[in-house]
């Protein structure tokens, strides 16, 4: 897990070393233990390291042959691509692989590759660049055309920080974000930038992108004919083996447990797999009726004998940190989700630098309630996903939004293709879309900036095989979705008390906000970015119902938005409490 930047100009122009110095401390906090640049002709790479596999002859670039590699992210395979592959490698890196990987099969080098990564190479003999993203979009990768050629970086505030990109909001993108809490496709937020696509592939030339390829995270077609018990069977392996893999580590590791299936069962599987106790790091709430999965993962934990530390996030704490935790979002997502997820990698920090997680079980296995809704055809009460935004109807925008679900109806046509069920097609869309741009951005964005590494062990090429065409009855049962992932725990976990009623993940955002909405909705008011989207008085009006599910949404995306665009718009440093910054 590290960070990356570089330039690809075109024949004749040189890079400044002004723009990669300013790049390389744009990102100085995804990579702390080391920093490494390379620079031959029209071509530049920096990196940022934070050093997890070969801590003493890791660094990077990396370079054999007259290629050289920066790489952000965990190549879990690179022991075996060494081995299978007759590799000799000059360090023990997880990232070198790849580089003798793209020597001897050029762009095909990504395709057996088992892990999160963005990868940039500079081939001289060639003269070209090569850019790849991992198929689900783990780790992010910008690219942005600039004078000369191209630039691209981990972080989209590292392009801007640089000069090389003003910060201008897109109409459609910012629509998205208030509406879904993300924005989807290649397009981001500000103008100019943006994403490789999750398996992405794109080949640089004389400044300009001269090819494209893409990596699917799904396997295609509809579900295979298979039993209950070979099911069954067949996941622990692939789960077992993923597990395993994901806590390849030089450095200590732990877990994000919440009261949850998913992080239970990368529990289990951990404590299976590790002679010492699992450390394990829970959040909670200090807000009477919240939803505090507190209780249920102790007693996961306790069962396993894990080390348990359970952090209380209070509403002094977020009132206090709020700016910053909203600032690590460069790429914005307001998911409520980033509040719990940074207060627990800040204190995982003092223990750990690499922690698994349960993120993308209800992808991968059918979880979530909006899946069977998308099961059932209109008729039964059935309905599209994300339909509904979060202003409809509430009278706040001075425009309604017209095109905010123009990307999703996109993707969803797409994920529909191939035979898929509904199910299926459901489950497609969100790995396309809101994976890689909502969970795992939060998950990657939180985290590096406390220098901590995220892991996914359910979002592998192994487990997709293993899990996505398995029929949907053994995915949904009786109401109930991720019935493969529970069986497997009542089975193996029993502790975790697999089917009780999924409780879903709750911050208490609307009752924070509403015990300031006298002080907080007029702040808010007032910022220009609020301003001219939002109908005069209807803000305050909104924060001051904040504790209603809706309203409390609504208030929660403004906020999130005001602080943002007062970060990465406006450029004022996230100094100072929630009043002192938008004060």
């Amino acid at each position: 897990m590290c960070g990356l930047a570089g330039l690809a100009l075109r024949a004749g122009e040189n890079p400044d070393p002004r723009v990669l110095d300013a790049l390389s401390r744009a990102l100085a906090h995804r990579g702390p233990d080391g920093q490494g640049c390379h620079v031959a002709g029209n071509t530049a790479l920096a990196h940022a390291r934070l050093s997890i596999i070969d801590l003493e002859t890791g660094q990077q670039p990396l370079l054999a042959g007259g290629a050289a590699l920066v790489a952000n992210g965990e190549i879990y395979n690179y022991r075996e691509l060494r081995d299978a592959n007759g590799l000799s490698c000059l360090t023990a890196s997880d990232c070198e692989p790849p580089l003798h990987l793209y020597r001897r099969d050029g762009l095909g080098f990504v395709e057996g590759l088992r892990g999160m990564y963005a990868i940039a190479l500079h081939d001289r003999a060639h003269r070209r660049v090569v850019l790849a993203r991992d198929p689900f979009g783990i780790k992010p990768l910008y690219v942005a055309e600039v004078p000369g050629g191209l630039a691209f970086a981990s972080e989209m505030q590292a392009l801007v920080a640089a000069g090389l990109v003003a910060p201008r909001v897109r109409k459609e993108a910012r629509d998205e974000l208030l509406q879904l809490q993300f924005t989807t496709g290649a397009e981001t937020i500000l103008s100019g930038i943006t994403r490789l696509l999750p398996g992405e592939s794109l080949t640089i030339a004389d400044g300009r992108v001269t090819e494209r390829r893409r990596r699917l995270a799904l396997p295609e077609g509809g579900p295979e004919t298979i039993g209950e018990e070979e099911a069954i069977a067949r996941f622990d392996a692939a789960f077992g083996e993923s597990v395993s893999l994901h806590q390849r580590s030089d450095v200590p590791y732990g877990l994000f447990l919440s009261g949850g299936t998913d992080s239970a069962a990368v529990l289990a599987m951990m404590a299976r797999l590790n002679e010492n106790p699992v450390t394990a790091f829970t959040a909670g709430f200090d807000v009477k009726g919240a939803a505090d999965e507190r209780e249920a993962a102790r007693r996961a934990a306790q069962a396993v004998g894990a080390r348990h530390v359970e952090v209380e996030v209070t509403e002094a704490m977020v009132l206090r940190h709020l700016p910053e935790i909203v600032a690590c979002m460069d790429d914005p997502a307001a998911d409520y989700a980033i509040i719990p997820s940074w207060f627990l990698a800040r204190r995982a920090r003092e223990e750990v630098k690499v922690v698994l997680s349960g993120e993308g079980g209800d992808e991968m296995l059918g979880g979530y309630g909006r899946y069977r809704a998308a099961m059932r055809p209109w008729w039964r009460w059935g309905r599209a996903m994300r339909a509904r935004g979060a202003f409809d109807r509430l009278d706040v925008l001075r425009e309604d939004p017209r095109s905010w679900r123009d990307g999703i109806a996109a993707a969803e046509a797409k994920a529909a293709e191939g035979g898929r069920t509904r199910l299926q097609a459901a489950q497609a869309l969100d790995v396309a879309d809101w994976l890689p741009n909502d969970l795992l951005l939060k998950l990657d964005r939180c985290l590096m900036a406390h220098g901590v590494e995220g892991r996914t062990p359910f979002l592998d090429p192994g487990m997709a095989e293993a899990c996505f065409r398995l029929p949907d009855a053994l995915k949904v049962r009786r109401g109930q979705g991720k019935w493969l992932l529970r069986e497997w725990l009542r089975r193996h976990f029993p502790a975790s008390e697999p089917f009780r009623p999924k409780q879903g993940f709750t911050v208490p955002v609307g009752a924070w906000i509403a015990a300031h909405a006298e002080r907080l909705g007029p702040m808010v008011a007032r910022q220009d970015s609020i301003a001219e989207i939002c109908r005069p008085g209807r803000v305050e009006a909104l924060f001051r119902a904040a504790a209603g599910k809706r309203e409390g949404a609504a208030s929660w995306h403004l906020l999130f938005y005001a602080l943002w665009h007062r970060r990465h718009v406006e450029g004022v440093p996230a100094e100072g409490s929630v009043f002192d910054y938008l004060g």
